[in-house]
């Protein structure tokens, strides 16, 4: 039997999507016996995938936790009304934009191009391999030569994309959604103005980024787009994902082009991330690029996590659980014991837990309070962790690039990256990266 594997679901969606109910305070008695059924059931039988997409049609309608829901809501007048009335105050944006610029997207492809060939993989794999091969505590970029010779493969499966990203088998950086996400900003604006609405954004994808250039939530949002379902919709029907990090990473470029104004980078990142995302997976796009914002104008890490904390709901499950990170880093602890906290509170086993926005956030903000203002600790602080890899890297490096600009990053970890990057993104497929930044200053504000 043929299947599109694309859009074919499985056992472990049928996992996420129970996850994402209790994350929700859905009531699920009432079900019980369909998810036992769906459990046992087969899911390459086409009756079990339509069984399965019925019940997570039928699941929306379930009661759910009120007290968390009005808590964390998902239009943007309501997130605002519930910020935090403490929002941190920044002081004027430096005149140097064209270096913090350069910084931003090269930091935030040296970060990505270290956690890329590590994605996806467990501790019990990747902390051997890495002490094995004196990179931990890391402070390179990962080559071919970490394991015995041609053993990589061998031990990373038939992942091309690992091999792809040694810092000895590849030439400048190669494609990835994350930096895919940071240019589809940059050429909404370009093509719709400042002003885009969400309805950009789909159009924009669907004129100019292949289907199977997207994952998980993006790509059932994208299924949604061509059957007609449009924003805020496209996020929530039949979307196990809703709450993952795909958001989060498609922030940047909201950040860049607002310097010192996280409430409009905020409101930015809100268009986009509605269109696939919902509640924490809105929040964390929303929560990277005002951090990105307030970084052109302090190093503060604290004062930066402030002030993206300041432009989502006070009393969310992601505002709790960053401002819990900045509790570990005050009770002295050191890297490695709070990677083995964090660890133990986020199970790395579970998909949903590990693609998750709020313990991808938590890394990342891990990344900026014990990078202690240098660019490799950051970016290595956010990566070691593991969980989503390339996408904290890549988040962390573009805040410390913006924070402190393009001469704070040495030159082993820009050096590799040949100021080039391919991408996915029709019209940019090979793009230089200072080049990047320089289109991203025309498009601040007048």
């Amino acid at each position: 039997m043929h299947k599109f594997i694309w859009l074919h679901m499985t056992t472990t969606d049928l996992e996420t999507e129970l996850q994402q109910l209790g994350d929700e305070g859905r009531d699920l008695s009432s079900v019980e016996a369909e998810i036992a059924a769906l459990k046992a059931a087969d899911f390459d039988l086409p009756e079990t995938q339509a069984r399965f997409r019925k019940f997570m049609d039928d699941v929306q309608s379930l009661p759910t936790n009120d007290g968390l829901a009005a808590r964390e809501p998902d239009e943007l007048d309501a997130i605002r009304a519930l910020r935090p009335s403490d929002r941190v105050e920044l002081g004027p944006v430096p005149q140097d934009i064209d270096e913090r610029l350069k910084g931003a997207w090269c930091g935030r492809a040296a970060g990505c191009l270290l956690g890329k060939p590590i994605e996806g993989y467990r501790s019990k794999l990747v902390d051997p391999i890495l002490a094995g091969s004196g990179n931990l505590p890391m402070h390179r970029y990962l080559r071919s030569d970490d394991v015995a010779p041609g053993t990589w493969d061998a031990a990373f499966g038939e992942n091309v994309w690992s091999g792809a990203f040694l810092i000895d088998r590849c030439h400048g950086m190669p494609e990835d959604d994350d930096m895919n996400y940071t240019v589809t900003g940059l050429a909404t604006v370009e093509k719709y103005g400042r002003d885009f609405t969400s309805g950009d954004v789909v159009t924009f994808w669907l004129e100019n980024i292949p289907i199977l250039h997207t994952c998980t939530a993006e790509r059932i949002a994208y299924r949604n787009f061509v059957n007609g379902i449009a924003p805020h919709e496209s996020a929530t029907y039949q979307n196990p994902y809703r709450e993952w990090i795909g958001a989060q990473i498609r922030a940047d470029y909201f950040g860049y082009v607002n310097p010192g104004n996280p409430e409009l980078a905020a409101e930015m990142a809100w268009r986009d991330a509605r269109i696939s995302h919902i509640r924490n997976g809105i929040y964390g796009e929303m929560w990277a690029a005002a951090c990105i914002a307030a970084a052109f104008t302090t190093t503060d890490v604290r004062k930066i996590i402030a002030a993206g904390l300041g432009e989502i709901p006070a009393e969310c499950r992601l505002a709790d659980a960053i401002k819990e990170a900045i509790v570990w880093r005050d009770s002295g602890i050191s890297l490695r014991e709070v990677i083995e906290v964090v660890r133990a509170k986020y199970d790395e086993d579970s998909w949903h837990v590990w693609t998750h926005t709020i313990t991808n956030a938590v890394v990342v903000a891990i990344g900026l309070l014990w990078g202690e203002d240098d660019f490799e600790k950051t970016i290595c602080a956010a990566v070691e962790p593991l969980y989503d890899t390339d996408c904290n890297g890549a988040t962390a490096g573009s805040i410390f690039g913006t924070a402190h600009g393009l001469s704070s990053i040495p030159a082993k970890w820009l050096d590799p990256l040949q100021d080039s990057l391919e991408t996915g993104v029709k019209g940019y497929e090979k793009v230089s990266l200072t080049g990047l930044a320089e289109k991203t200053a025309k498009h601040l504000p007048a």
